[in-house]
């Protein structure tokens, strides 16, 4: 394959997907919203490569995933029609009565609750539904909610991790891999499974003292009935249907979007007097519009090649050791993803795998080293995930509310309990991945 050779194309895409990221990654310090810029490099990217001419308005419109922004639009929408049914609220108040004061077995039944959701919806809806119902059982058991908010973030990030529609980052890799519903739970269904052991295990550690306290008798107060049961069971049938039809879309030629597309029809017409604008009203546009952004900005990069340009530099090293290459990948992308949200690091690595790709490369296992390092390392700091910074957010909440500091999750505090978390956890992947390694190298 001819040589590449650095002009000027390259350096003004380049340019501008470093300063766009910079300010992503940066947005605390001179306080304009990470969509706004992520509008804004998409917006200079069209204009300077039409100019330059190497990208155009039909192009980016050709660089958007749909399929990730559709899916995400449909599961929003799903999830909106289920939270004002009251049905969530009955789960999680059921199984903080099957606890029995028990908090640990409590912190690993709400966890395995949050895991199982995360498989299906992402784990930011996860701990928005979750989140405040974790706040009111403490307050009625009278225990700090730290331990079970802390877990919920990291068990949902790391639930999230197993299936291609358990979090945003998997959606663009298996999109982008042809990767389908099944394969990637196969492939990435035992890692995350050993991890989510090795996660509960260590938080029994982590917060035994904590744990061990005797909690106040669970009151019946601030609990509600199922509003709309009808609604509810419409909504679980459908997501059963869903998950069906996820795990059968590559043999009847339907992408995944498509599916909750289909979902979402049906439960409009069996559902109760379900209010679509309403619904619809719900839908993160903020947060589509952030991938959309993306994608432009990383397909007008791509148009310039200067993600081919800096592949070649990388390809001889890949080739020469996949397994390390794999194990780095997980490890940077982890550490990256700890630091900086992975939704951006992961828009960034797609086309230069798929570029290694192009040059007779197995990059089938550099697929799952960088969903795995994304999805794990995400639980490294307060700002890893969406998830994280929710359930930060509505601790600092709370401890401004009772005027008690100790309720804050602060980035201190989850230095000392959830970075540990993700370097066992990585450990363990990269375990498995190093025994395993054939069964993930392979197509």
């Amino acid at each position: 394959m001819e040589e590449l050779v650095w002009d000027t194309k390259m350096l003004i895409s380049g340019v501008i997907l470093i300063i766009t990221f910079i300010a992503i990654f940066t947005e605390g310090v001179h306080g304009v919203h990470r969509v706004k810029v992520a509008m804004a490099g998409a917006a200079t990217m069209i204009v300077a490569g039409q100019v330059a001419g190497f990208y155009s308005p039909d192009l980016a419109i050709e660089a958007i995933d749909w399929n990730v922004v559709l899916l995400l639009g449909g599961m929003m929408t799903i999830v909106a029609i289920m939270i004002p049914t009251g049905g969530f609220q009955q789960l999680a108040y059921g199984i903080a009565d099957f606890s029995k004061g028990r908090l640990f077995l409590l912190l690993v039944l709400m966890g395995t609750l949050v895991t199982v959701l995360s498989l299906l919806l992402d784990n930011v809806t996860t701990v928005v539904i979750f989140g405040p119902l974790i706040i009111l059982i403490c307050q009625s058991l009278k225990v700090s909610p730290i331990p079970f908010l802390l877990a919920a973030a990291l068990l949902s990030d790391t639930g999230g991790v197993a299936t291609l529609v358990g979090d945003p980052p998997n959606l663009m890799i298996g999109s982008a891999a042809g990767i389908d519903f099944n394969t990637f739970v196969y492939h990435m269904g035992l890692m995350v499974l050993v991890a989510w052991i090795v996660i509960l295990l260590f938080l029994r550690v982590l917060f035994a003292k904590e744990l061990s306290v005797i909690p106040a008798a669970l009151s019946l107060e601030n609990r509600l009935q199922i509003a709309d049961r009808r609604t509810w069971n419409a909504a679980l049938l459908v997501l059963g249907v869903m998950v069906i039809g996820f795990i059968i879309h590559s043999r009847i030629g339907w992408e995944p979007w498509l599916v909750t597309a289909m979902g979402l029809t049906l439960l409009i017409f069996i559902g109760r007097n379900i209010d679509l604008e309403e619904s619809v009203a719900h839908i993160e546009l903020a947060l589509l519009m952030f991938f959309i952004s993306l994608f432009i900005i990383v397909g007008g990069v791509e148009n310039s090649q200067f993600l081919e340009y800096l592949g070649q530099f990388i390809v001889p090293f890949v080739q020469d050791d996949l397994m390390s290459s794999t194990i780095i990948l997980m490890w940077a992308s982890a550490i990256l993803s700890a630091a900086i949200d992975n939704i951006p690091f992961t828009a960034a690595m797609i086309p230069i795998i798929l570029g290694m790709e192009t040059q007779g490369i197995n990059v089938t296992p550099l697929w799952w080293g960088l969903a795995a390092g994304v999805g794990m390392g995400g639980n490294g700091t307060h700002l890893g995930s969406t998830a994280n910074v929710f359930i930060v957010t509505i601790s600092e909440k709370l401890a401004k509310d009772s005027g008690d500091p100790s309720l804050a999750i602060t980035p201190g505090l989850w230095f000392r309990k959830g970075t540990p978390v993700m370097l066992m956890t990585l450990v363990t992947c990269t375990i498995i991945m190093l025994l395993f390694f054939d069964f993930f190298a392979g197509n």
